[in-house]
């Protein structure tokens, strides 16, 4: 049971919060609602969310407003996503989201203890931190972004290691794309476990 004062109290940096559509991997265009934890210490240096690395210049939201907030839209899918979101204790956000009807997805690079109440868990380990091995087991879909060849190495060292029911995406950094998504296709031609997750909300314009 969720005590209200504990969500009123309990507070984690949003860098931002928004209702659109899911734009990459298994859920892609899906109604979500997404909440961008501030902070990360995995660094990547194609992040194309960079400001989201320092918490402390983010606001401290309540998780009870995080959720109000979150259920003003008609939806019922949140996923949180950073920053690396797992820095925080995400047990009491997640909790307060189900209480709401919300289905729950994260994001992450799985360079924290898996905390919260997940009915999706996208895994998308980076060479800048190594992934705690907790993650392999649980993940339901694995996303490796390809910035150069590679990646695609990198992306079969951890195909082996999640469980067998997980979905295997490539999927490239968006900069990249001219150089590395025909190398993707005819990758996951010659390699047909694998999918391609297309950033689809960045060729709509869409947050």
């Amino acid at each position: 049971m969720i005590i209200k004062e504990t969500l009123e109290k309990s507070t984690l940096p949003v860098m931002e919060a928004f209702y659109t559509l899911q734009g990459e991997g298994s859920h892609s265009g899906r109604a979500a609602y997404f909440i961008r934890l501030g902070g990360c210490d995995v660094g990547c240096v194609w992040c194309d969310v960079k400001d989201s690395w320092d918490a402390d210049a983010h606001p401290k939201v309540s998780l009870a407003k995080i959720i109000a907030d979150a259920a003003e839209n008609p939806a019922r899918l949140a996923v949180i996503t950073g920053g690396e979101p797992l820095m925080y204790n995400l047990d009491e956000l997640t909790a307060g989201l189900k209480a709401e009807g919300f289905e729950t997805n994260i994001e992450t690079s799985g360079a924290h203890p898996l905390t919260g109440q997940w009915d999706w868990i996208c895994f998308s380990p980076k060479k800048f931190k190594e992934p705690l091995p907790e993650l392999y087991k649980k993940a339901h879909e694995l996303k490796i972004i390809v910035f150069n060849k590679s990646d695609f190495k990198f992306a079969e060292k951890f195909a082996e290691l999640v469980n067998p029911e997980c979905k295997l995406y490539l999927q490239t950094e968006w900069d990249k794309q001219k150089e590395m998504l025909p190398l993707i296709i005819d990758y996951i031609k010659a390699n047909p476990k694998w999918r391609i997750s297309v950033q689809t909300h960045k060729h709509l314009n869409i947050p």
